[in-house]
């Protein structure tokens, strides 16, 4: 029961990455894969990309961690 846990809180938060990933780059805002790729080349990193990437992006993926454990507790 616990795997089944796991991955329906993976679920959440696999599908709330990918939306706030769509939303960040169609509000101009670096990802994940555009930080790592630009990593060596000298670009600097603005200050709305550093807060998006570490601040407000793992905010909303522990919200939607804890989003996946309000809909277990409430289905079991």
């Amino acid at each position: 029961m616990e795997l089944i846990r796991f991955n329906l809180i993976g679920l959440i938060i696999l599908v709330v990455a990918i939306i706030a990933n769509f939303f960040a780059s169609q509000l101009g805002l670096k990802t994940w894969y555009d930080f790592l790729n630009n990593w060596g080349n000298g670009e600097a990193l603005r200050v709305k990309d550093g807060l998006w990437l570490f601040i407000f992006y793992p905010l909303i993926l522990g919200g939607s961690a804890q989003l996946g454990n309000m809909i277990w507790k409430h289905l079991f």
